[in-house]
């Protein structure tokens, strides 16, 4: 069996990037910047890897978009991957399936945003959660690979990577998560430039 080369592995890399629908990326970015403009809380959840990059992003968004400043106005962002002790408790007493979606119901309100990242698409505990986020008037994002799975059917966006290659998905799901913070933490800076100018112009009229 060949050993892959650096040079194989990123060229799957840019064949997978490209396959992505771009449209629907700014469609999630104008969902997440509509969720910050109105304070709507934002849920991420995933498995294994997954639930790696779902607490990754989770930080990126809450941290990482205020670019250095100490904005008063944050992203109200929390990944259900993180609570180990509470997920053990809903997965022992109720089922795995069940993690992310009773977590949910402590918290989610409808117009807040879930965000379901599941590269077969076909994870039971995100395919759970994001049916009872939909029932309660939440927006919803898939992340997938593959073909989909059923979670590219049952979201309002679906962010996919058409790659039958697990860790290329999982890691073309990074890129993506990381374009996203960049492109907010840009939208955000000229949001809180054009409300500084704007207050400036009122203290000046004022005075």
């Amino acid at each position: 069996m060949e050993i892959i080369t650096p040079q194989e592995f990123m060229e799957k890399m840019h064949r997978a990037s490209m396959a992505i629908d771009f449209d629907e990326v700014h469609r999630v970015v104008d969902l997440l910047e509509h969720a910050f403009v109105h304070k709507k809380s934002v849920y991420v959840f995933g498995n294994g890897g997954s639930g790696a990059t779902a607490s990754h992003f989770c930080e990126d968004l809450g941290k990482g978009t205020m670019n250095g400043s100490d904005l008063d106005h944050r992203f109200r962002v929390m990944s259900l991957t993180d609570n180990i002790p509470y997920i053990l408790a809903w997965a022992n007493d109720h089922g795995y399936e069940t993690i992310f979606e009773q977590q949910l119901k402590n918290f989610a309100d409808p117009g807040d945003v879930a965000i379901g990242i599941s590269g077969s698409g076909n994870s039971e505990n995100v395919l759970r959660a994001i049916d009872f986020a939909t029932t309660t008037g939440l927006k919803t994002v898939g992340v997938t690979g593959y073909d989909g799975g059923r979670l590219g059917g049952m979201v309002h966006y679906n962010i996919h990577v058409p790659m039958d290659d697990m860790g290329i998905v999982e890691s073309v799901h990074v890129v993506i998560f990381h374009y996203i913070i960049y492109n907010l933490r840009d939208r955000i800076a000229n949001m809180n430039g054009k409300l500084k100018m704007l207050t400036s112009k009122i203290e000046q009229f004022i005075d």
